[in-house]
């Protein structure tokens, strides 16, 4: 039966609401029957995938429309086109069945669909034949959904999509394309508005910047070569072994010979080793997600799927990462969850709704960053984000998430004032869906991840950060402790002469550092909009502040809690940090920096193979206060302790002032050998010290304590 003239008219003017009921392929009392459009043939010729020729369509309207009977079932055609004085094959993507299934629609519509990344987006797939692309987006609320790129001359009439009722997915095959197509989807809302084209908000790669599009690509690489480090961390708790942690910008670590970004095989040259000789258990990259600003640092992401376009092909990422494990260093990567940017190529008002994001302004738009807030309550919403981090631990091998602006999430009243923001049913500003979301999250990857950490960036007493979901926790790893870094950066910026009267800005620590599992974190926030470097934070001239902020190191070390420390850092970078600039590796020349380098080197070597400073970071056994209350002095004193292992004593002098007789009580009577000195002049110090041991007896021992700085013992038994 011929359609009508208005439904031709629509499917040319890509607008009819169900295309796959013409085009294709289709039963009929006389056999099979194919309609296709074919723009610019004159004649068209149906065959067979395998080749054998099927009968000739005619052409019903010159706008490319043709059609008539066919020999066979129905199947996938090909057609062979002549036109202009061209010929070319064609492959009918409306003779291909559907990809998704029933199971799929059920698990989507139930929300607790696992494995979306293999299902949603852009998939290089062999299907009833043949090679080709199989794209699929969630848009319930749109009218028409197509698929435009460079495969179709970005004609929108050209791959009109097949809408799923039952969820609002749109799907299409797209047969004998590949690798390497920018495309985008081109979405008209219920009322008939055409929406800017949207990027894929699955998409595994997209373009540099400033272009949008969406590309076509296999995440990561198919071979993998790290069994042997997924299984180590499999098989321990990482609550009790050492992580120590290089937390890196990729933009700005290094740039190459031109000024522009390495490439990840370039880091992998380069950054891996370093990390080793550095001591560092873990890399944690700033988002790796694609994002269209440099200077949000990947924190306002557009593309939660693909690795950034700046630093190389996906697969140049999944490299760096089995480099990585290969030499014995974990890779852990920024995630945003909490918000996205609203540029038009994203998912704001994605089909002409607010989908990902809220309606309503004062529980959808984030009034710090001019950012969308996801809406964690939408089940579908919800998916796409536990989808994302099962995605990324299972294509790329990372081996955790640090969860960027928790807070912002936990709080409906995060940075509003009274009026700004919709109260929860029960009248309070805690944000339920978002928890919920977070604990699904963390429940997801735990389950299925053995060996996966995620780590809260969460700077309220939220409580049960880091507690089981199972138990009511919100089910992280860890936490980041941001009370450690303000309250003992507050502490290393004032005068040693001011600093008895803030005894508490170290002891005060104490009193919850085993409530969480904690991470301390020197992290990239500490250095950047006018708050300097850690360097410049610190208190006196050139050389106090440089033995300062050994010392401070020292005692971070030393202190309860996993470590993290911002690039650069490690060797005293004097300037703030930019994005837009590699690090001062030329500071190195300078004895000064280059003695911090060599310390931090020395503690992340000295807190890996010594169990007392990191078997119990976590709980409170593994601590004991030695001096805790001679603020005159401004000395702090601990033992760090392991079941089996000699236990380890901390001492910090945090003023100018050489203590030459401190009686330091101690645990054990006998030899405590000097294993670090701050004020060592191998980092740059005076060289003052205890010639390599002390002596404790009746439960202490006299020693000399350099001005500003920290020494570790660890105890040795009875000696001479």
């Amino acid at each position: 039966m011929k359609p009508p003239a208005a439904a031709i008219t629509a499917l040319l003017d890509g607008t009819h609401a169900d295309p796959f009921a013409l085009l294709g392929v289709h039963a009929g009392p006389g056999g099979s029957f194919a309609r296709a459009i074919l723009p610019g043939a004159e004649t068209a010729q149906a065959h067979s995938l395998a080749g054998a020729p099927l009968g000739a369509l005619g052409r019903v309207d010159d706008r490319g429309l043709f059609e008539g009977p066919i020999a066979g079932p129905p199947q996938p055609l090909r057609y062979h086109c002549q036109g202009g004085g061209h010929e070319w094959w064609v492959a009918d993507p409306y003779s291909f069945g559907p990809v998704l299934g029933p199971m799929d629609d059920y698990l989507i519509g139930e929300g607790t669909h696992l494995r979306l990344f293999d299902k949603l987006g852009a998939h290089l797939i062999h299907h009833e034949g043949a090679d080709g692309v199989h794209f699929a987006v969630w848009a319930p609320n749109a009218r028409f959904v197509s698929v435009v790129g460079d495969f179709n001359g970005w004609d929108h009439r050209r791959h009109l999509m097949r809408r799923r009722l039952d969820t609002g997915v749109w799907e299409i095959f797209v047969p004998d394309i590949g690798a390497g197509q920018a495309y985008k989807y081109r979405i008209v809302g219920a009322d008939g508005s055409v929406q800017p084209l949207k990027a894929d908000p699955y998409a595994v790669a997209a373009e540099l910047r400033p272009a949008t599009a969406s590309i076509t690509a296999q995440p990561a690489k198919p071979d993998w070569g790290d069994a042997d480090h997924r299984a180590h961390w499999a098989s321990i708790d990482p609550r009790r072994v050492p992580m120590s942690i290089y937390e890196v910008h990729p933009g700005s670590w290094r740039r190459d010979g031109d000024g522009w970004f390495q490439t990840w095989d370039a880091m992998a040259e380069t950054l891996i080793p370093y990390a080793v000789e550095m001591g560092f258990t873990h890399i944690e990259f700033l988002p790796v997600s694609e994002h269209p600003y440099d200077p949000s640092w990947g924190y306002q992401t557009t593309g939660l799927y693909a690795p950034s376009a700046r630093f190389g092909d996906p697969a140049g990422f999944a490299r760096f990462v089995e480099g990585a494990h290969r030499a014995g260093i974990s890779v852990l990567i920024d995630w945003v969850p909490a918000h996205f940017p609203t540029d038009a190529h994203g998912l704001a008002r994605f089909d002409g709704t607010a989908l990902y994001e809220h309606e309503d302004p004062r529980l959808g738009f984030h009034p710090d960053w001019n950012t969308a807030i996801y809406n964690f309550g939408r089940r579908e919403v919800l998916a796409f984000l536990v989808n994302n981090a099962l995605f990324w631990a299972e294509k790329y091998h990372v081996d955790g998430l640090r969860v960027d602006a928790v807070a912002s999430m936990l709080y409906r009243d995060y940075s509003r004032k009274a009026g700004e923001w919709i109260p929860n049913k029960d009248g309070g500003r805690e944000n339920w869906e978002a928890v919920e979301f977070l604990r699904a999250m963390n429940k997801a990857l735990y389950a299925s991840h053995a060996g996966i950490v995620t780590i809260a960036e969460e700077s309220t007493s939220w409580p049960g950060v880091s507690r089981p979901a199972h138990e009511g926790g919100l089910g992280f790893g860890f936490k980041w402790n941001m009370g450690f870094m303000h309250d003992t950066l507050k502490y290393m910026a004032r005068d040693p002469v001011h600093r008895r009267y803030h005894h508490d800005e170290i002891t005060f620590g104490l009193m919850y550092a085993f409530a969480e599992n904690f991470v301390l974190p020197l992290s990239h926030d500490e250095v950047v909009h006018g708050k300097g470097s850690l360097l410049t934070k610190m208190a006196g001239d050139d050389w106090q502040k440089f033995a300062n902020l050994r010392a401070y190191y020292g005692l971070t070390w030393g202190y309860p809690g996993k470590k993290l420390l911002f690039m650069g850092q490690e060797f005293a970078q004097r300037r703030e940090w930019s994005d837009a600039r590699a690090l001062d590796w030329e500071l190195l020349d300078a004895p000064a920096h280059a003695g911090v380098q060599r310390l931090v080197r020395d503690l992340n070597h000295l807190y890996r193979d010594t169990p007392a400073l990191h078997a119990r970071d976590c709980e409170g056994e593994g601590f004991e206060w030695l001096v805790v209350d001679d603020a005159q002095a401004s000395v702090f004193a601990w033992a760090r302790k392991a079941p089996g292992a000699p236990p380890v004593a901390v001492v910090s002098n945090m003023t100018p002032t050489r203590h030459g007789h401190y009686r330091l009580p101690l645990p054990h009577d006998g030899v405590w050998r000097e294993v670090l000195n701050s004020d060592a002049t191998i980092y740059g110090g005076s060289g003052d010290g205890n010639l390599g041991a002390i002596h404790a007896r009746d439960g202490a021992a006299f020693v000399v304590l350099p001005p500003l700085s920290t020494m570790m013992f660890i105890f040795e038994g009875n000696g001479p």
